[in-house]
């Protein structure tokens, strides 16, 4: 991206300077403005607000990028706000190579860089509880709003929303080649605002599409794609399970040049590849196969996306996750379905989700057509063959001459309980255009805490959140009752407080004074869990552990990682049976009650009730209590160890984004006098496992500042916290107690084969530790686990540069203390791994080293 700044007039400038100043920048970049952009950006030049409603590929950027040109041009601060962290991640370095990094600045909730500067990139939630917070007081003069049609997501959509009622100074650029009719959207913010209102929705789409519905076997429907050069191909699944399926079927067939194979190579320079999935990425990516869906890692996503944009992967495989707005160069898209499951049901898809990923196919500049090709059921292209089959007998003369079958028309044999789609289907959503959206709005106490925020009355300011809303009158009234409930919810909660006068933003109602001052409350039980929080015994042995369950019970159910738990417990008990010689229909009776951990379910399940009982909102379904925080910590494992423990090597994206929810849980929305020094050691140590995970955004804004150039402008974008995990020594010290623990439990079950698979890359596998174990019972009789066995005392650890040396001595029952586990903690592996690294080094008498 060229930079845009030499061409931005003096502020304030007018409508004439703002125009030529833009037009001047895309011609030095030998870009011509289509006639739809220049009328967008006339509109944005007077003021007025634009509706974008075209195509994908059609230089939708380009308008966007023409708002954020006008508002530093006035001097105004912008926000651009998308709907996923990679698309915002995107659109901030795009923006920072455009005005510099001393003017672009990034929030997604996980992370804030740069809060001050005039242009902000950030996800639709961040723009929306701004809007809460801060209402008609807002500095924010220009806001584009990127997939705009994320506003009908029953989930997310309040988001989308909520700017449009709370920001009546805001000019609006309203984004989406999915958005359906807009007339809507025309008639409400020319009232709410007295601005003009421009829709740009005739743009013809640069590169056309062509549609082919395919009744060859998916492996010849590749290879047709392939042969006939219509690479690059992204190959739509509903399930992130057959997109990696699909791509490992894919291994061994030959797709890229010789030539290729080196310039992948290069880019992939010394990205790091972690066990499990991370190494069979690399090993897909380096045959030009790429796999893209939400389960992944943001740097697996990231790379394969940067990869992709290089042109030298020639199949995606993924699912419908690179519909959403990334730039990534693709041909042809094929779905292999028009069915997807919502959560809910199996169902077909509708107009706008087909157009979002149908739109991907063509790239502007490269294509001069871009290709769908939507695969037939493996029913009906089955069908299809036995026609032709029975077509080629007849017409050689074989075919049976039997009336009764002649007289019965055939017809797929769909298998129960699966939905079937057509080629009459795949026309339909073609002609179809988006459905019309519909609105969401929602009242959460994260939304009663920024209203509270803001300068004024709270309660007019809900009021007119509510009543000015996009809801219909009923849902309206039912907003209102929910807000009042909430609100109560809060104040016996000891969250709010009533002033008896105004304080000096004029408000009568308050947070409490010693909340930490990133408090927040995201989960709908929040205030419910304060509660319990608050009445747990300050005295027990627990309650740090406890306190964690707690906040685990409120947050949204992973269930991709809960059922791994449930399968790994009915396997381990499933073992126990077998041995114990009980019998199979028992054994299955007693299977069926087995289920993920469930800490204090019963304590607050009754709880709940109690609570419930002058809280007809609340809804038992937000309550679930499970323990995966609580596993990790207490058992020491790292995250890779947690992710082979349970198989969710497909799954690690969703694993670090439940650790994420559930750190920003525990550090926001527990208040600073019910948190305990042992449970801000959690805290921390929850923080530093969650960064060192994956740290890619991190990584590129450092790449992005030049550190070592302490006069570069971008250093405003620099992070503050310490990159390396070593240099979080306290907090790698209880990892590494951990870690040593999690194997004398071990040790004590006599678990050698968990043993083997923490530790077989230092040559302690199974077998070395079965051995161990037989010397040490032939002299003890077991191993102690009880509160003096956890002693700091048994575990020393002597701290050099580069390498820490570790004793973990076992609790014999004489009291000897001769016995133990040494190992070494490598301090550059830890850092480039983001978790401890540790070799044993040995496992017996001490006397025998």
């Amino acid at each position: 991206m060229a930079s845009l700044t030499p061409f931005l007039p003096p502020a304030p400038a007018d409508q004439e300077q703002i125009v030529d100043g833009f037009v001047a920048s895309q011609e030095s970049a030998g870009r011509t403005l289509y006639p739809h952009q220049e009328e967008a950006l006339l509109a944005i030049a007077a003021g007025d607000h634009v509706i974008a409603a075209t195509p994908t590929g059609s230089g939708k950027t380009a308008i966007a990028y023409s708002a954020v040109f006008a508002a530093m041009a006035r001097g105004q601060k912008a926000y651009y706000t998308a709907p996923i962290k990679a698309l915002v991640s995107e659109k901030f370095f795009d923006l920072v190579a455009m005005f510099g990094a001393e003017n672009v600045g990034m929030m997604t909730g996980d992370s804030s860089v740069n809060h001050d500067a005039p242009i902000i990139v950030c996800t639709a939630e961040i723009l929306a509880n701004h809007a809460l917070r801060d209402g008609p007081t807002s500095d924010v003069r220009v806001a584009v709003m990127d997939e705009f049609h994320y506003y009908g997501d029953p989930q997310r959509g309040w988001a989308w929303q909520v700017p449009l009622v709370e920001l009546p100074s805001c000019q609006f650029v309203l984004m989406s080649a999915t958005l359906g009719d807009v007339s809507f959207f025309v008639e409400d913010l020319e009232a709410r605002t007295a601005r003009e209102v421009t829709v740009v929705d005739d743009a013809p789409r640069p590169v056309p599409l062509d549609f082919r519905w395919s009744l060859d076997p998916l492996p010849e429907t590749i290879q047709t794609i392939l042969e006939d050069r219509d690479a690059p191909v992204y190959i739509v699944h509903f399930t992130q399970k057959d997109a990696l399926e699909q791509a490992q079927a894919l291994m061994g067939t030959k797709i890229l040049a010789e030539g290729d194979k080196d310039r992948i190579r290069d880019l992939i320079g010394d990205f790091r590849f972690s066990k499990g999935f991370g190494q069979i990425l690399s090993k897909l990516v380096r045959q030009g196969i790429g796999v893209h869906h939400a389960g992944m890692l943001p740097k697996y996503r990231r790379l394969v996306e940067r990869l992709a944009q290089s042109g030298l992967l020639k199949i995606i495989c993924g699912t419908d996750t690179l519909g959403v707005g990334i730039n990534v160069p693709i041909r042809t898209v094929l779905l292999t379905g028009l069915a997807k499951f919502d959560g809910k049901r199996m169902r077909l898809l509708n107009a706008r989700e087909f157009h979002q990923i149908a739109g991907r196919a063509g790239r502007a500049g490269f294509d001069t057509v871009g290709h769908v090709v939507v695969q037939a059921p493996e029913w009906a292209v089955e069908f299809a063959k036995e026609q032709a089959r029975a077509k080629a007998r007849e017409e050689a003369g074989k075919a049976p001459n039997n009336a009764k079958k002649r007289k019965k028309e055939p017809k797929p044999r769909i298998p129960e309980g699966a939905v079937n789609w057509t080629e009459q289907n795949m026309t339909k959503l073609i002609e179809s255009p988006p459905e019309t959206l519909r609105p969401h709005l929602q009242i959460t106490p994260s939304m009663e805490l920024a209203l509270i925020a803001r300068p004024g009355s709270a309660v007019a300011s809900a009021r007119h959140l509510i009543m000015e809303s996009h809801q219909t009158s009923t849902q309206k009234l039912r907003l209102i009752k929910q807000a009042t409930d909430i609100f109560r919810g809060l104040k016996e909660a000891e969250i709010v407080e009533t002033l008896t006068e105004k304080d000096h933003l004029g408000r009568r109602i308050s947070l409490v004074e010693d909340l930490q001052l990133d408090f927040t409350m995201t989960q709908p039980l929040a205030p419910f869990a304060i509660a319990v929080i608050d009445s747990l015994d300050e005295e027990s042995e627990s309650l740090t552990m406890d306190t964690v369950s707690i906040v685990e019970a409120i947050l949204e159910d992973p269930m991709q990682i809960l059922l791994a738990q449930q399968n790994a417990a009915r396997g381990e008990l499933l073992a126990e049976l077998k041995a114990d010689g009980v019998e199979y229909t028992e054994r299955m009776a007693l299977l069926d009650e087995v289920t993920w951990p469930k800490p204090l379910a019963e304590d607050l399940e009754a709880a709940l009730e109690i609570y419930r009982r002058n809280r007809p909102w609340v809804r038992e379904g937000d309550l679930s209590p499970k323990s995966i925080v609580r596993e990790i910590y207490e058992t020491g494992q790292t995250f890779s160890e947690f992710v082979q423990r349970y198989g969710l090597q497909r799954s690690e994206g969703i694993v670090l984004r439940y650790l994420s929810d559930a750190y920003r849980a525990l550090s926001r929305t527990i208040p600073q006098d019910l948190r305990t020094e042992d449970l801000e050691d959690v805290i921390e140590w929850l923080g530093v496992l969650v960064r060192g995970i994956d740290s890619s955004l991190l990584d590129e804004w450092e790449a992005l500042t030049h550190p070592e150039e302490d006069e570069d402008a971008a250093s405003e974008v620099r992070p503050t916290s310490p990159r390396g995990l070593s240099a979080q020594t306290r907090v790698l010290r209880q990892m590494v107690r951990a870690a040593l623990w999690q194997r004398v439990e071990h040790f004590a079950f006599e678990r050698e084969e968990r043993l083997g698979e923490l530790d077989a890359a230092s040559g302690w596998d199974r077998k070395a530790w079965a051995q161990a174990m037989d010397e040490y019972y032939d002299a003890y009789d077991n191993v102690g686990i009880d509160g003096s066995a956890r002693s700091p005392q048994l575990l020393q650890i002597r701290e050099e540069s580069k390498v820490w040396h570790i004793r973990q001595v076992i609790d014999d029952p004489d009291g000897h203390h001769d016995w133990g586990i040494e190992a070494e903690l490598d301090l550059e592996a830890t850092d480039e791994a983001g978790e401890p690294v540790l070799a044993i080094t040995h496992v017996g008498e001490f006397g025998a080293l």
